[in-house]
């Protein structure tokens, strides 16, 4: 597994079982076909995709990200940097968590300044921009990598909405 394989797997849940193609993931995620294709490639012998790789595997997905992803694809928050904003800083667990300092995915333009939190692609901040879903999962997911005790409780909660 490669973390922009979350990534993908992540689109394909936003999408909520409308149709899609390569093509579709390349262009919303700023991931090449043939990265998308090696992508689930990956996820289909790791179980997590069906052998059609149409259909994500939910249980299995939950089950990865909720007791393994922390360990696969560790963070610890680098320097501060403008970004925008994941983690217990983006828009909806903002309500929940209060912070002094916000986690940010670096990016030129952000419009927010916190500690920088590496995104698992280089095309998250783009394609967080595009789909709103996709964004929240994404920040659950840095939630898990980075985030404490109660705010990975609310994480996993809000992630099982999305995939069970």
């Amino acid at each position: 597994m490669r973390p922009l394989d979350i990534v993908v797997l992540m689109k394909i849940i936003a999408l909520n079982d409308e149709p899609w193609q390569y093509r579709d993931l390349s262009s919303t995620l700023f991931i090449s076909v043939s990265e998308i294709s090696a992508s689930l490639n990956r996820s289909m012998v790791a179980g997590l995709v069906d052998k059609e790789k149409k259909k994500v595997r939910r249980n299995a997905l939950m089950e990865f990200i909720q007791y393994g992803l922390h360990y696969v694809f560790p963070q610890v928050p680098g320097p501060i940097v403008n970004g925008m904003k994941t983690a217990h800083s983006h828009p909806f667990y903002k309500q929940h968590f209060s912070s002094d300092l916000p986690y940010v995915w670096p990016a030129v333009d952000g419009n927010a300044r916190g500690q920088s939190v590496e995104p698992l692609h280089k095309g998250v901040v783009k394609a967080s921009l595009q789909d709103d879903i996709l964004y929240k999962l994404l920040a659950s997911i840095d939630i898990l990598r980075v985030g404490k005790v109660r705010e990975k409780n609310l994480a996993i909660e809000e992630l099982k909405k999305h995939l069970l």
